[in-house]
């Protein structure tokens, strides 16, 4: 067999230019980025720990947290992914179904797909590190609905965006529960980041569950305020981006659905 240098440049140069545009670009920048500073902060304020309890058990249990607000974030823009794939966006939404049926039928779906997970999660945790994520009592099923409605508003704010622009922006389907990550404290603490960050993650509803859930198993305290005030920003967040996608939706619905496609 006779290999064309021709025929292999000509394949790496189609490749070549389907990265060059904005969001791929983006993309293959984002990732390391990301990697580097969300394992990099860990890994120093890990340095710093001596004697430590239930270390790997935070990190263990903030890793099945964090799978909330991703499976939910995912979910909702995925699900709308899943129609522009099969061309059938706009035939979907030529039936009597409204975009609210449309959201909270993924919500249930995302609700059932996070049960799923979560026990399989706990599971893995138990059998190969010995280790009960369900240490954390009844105080779970508040920190794991509060992380669930942030993954909810994450979600839609992400689907907004590809409902308005179409499927080129369709990596912000992965992307954005990892755009804040690395200011929601996942791993590490707030007082871990830098004073400018610390503003960020304040603001941030997923910060305060993290920081309740270490609260919890470090020293048994659940703090009621922490956890009110993580509710109230998801309320906040989840009707803005909610209204937001709403909005995006008419918008594209006006110029014709079958454009995204």
């Amino acid at each position: 067999m006779i290999l064309s240098m021709r025929r292999i440049g000509a394949v790496f140069l189609r490749y070549f230019y389907t990265i060059t545009g904005l969001h791929q670009i983006t993309e293959l920048f984002f990732w390391p980025l990301i990697e580097i500073l969300l394992w990099g902060l860990t890994t120093v304020w890990l340095q710093q720990q001596q004697d430590m309890p239930n270390l790997a058990l935070i990190i263990l249990t903030a890793l099945i947290f964090f799978q909330i607000i991703t499976r939910a974030a995912n979910d909702i823009s995925v699900s709308l992914l899943q129609e522009f794939w099969n061309r059938n966006l706009s035939n979907l939404f030529s039936t009597p179904l409204t975009e609210v049926e449309w959201a909270l039928g993924t919500i249930l779906l995302s609700f059932c797909k996070i049960i799923i997970g979560l026990s399989f999660g706990a599971l893995v945790v138990y059998l190969l590190y010995a280790l009960n994520v369900f240490v954390v009592g009844w105080y779970f099923l508040p920190f794991a609905a509060s992380l669930m409605l942030s993954g909810l508003a994450l979600g839609f704010l992400s689907a907004c965006v590809i409902i308005r622009w179409g499927q080129k922006l369709e990596m912000l389907a992965w992307m954005m529960a990892f755009f804040f990550a690395p200011f929601s404290a996942v791993f590490y603490p707030v007082d871990s980041l830098p004073m400018w960050a610390q503003t960020i993650s304040w603001c941030l509803p997923m910060t305060y569950v993290f920081e309740g859930m270490r609260q919890v198993l470090l020293n048994g305290v659940f703090c009621l305020n922490d956890f009110l005030i993580s509710l109230g920003l998801n309320a906040i967040y989840l009707a803005g981006a909610v209204f937001l996608f709403k909005y995006s939706f008419k918008c594209s619905r006006v110029k014709g659905l079958a454009r995204l496609e």
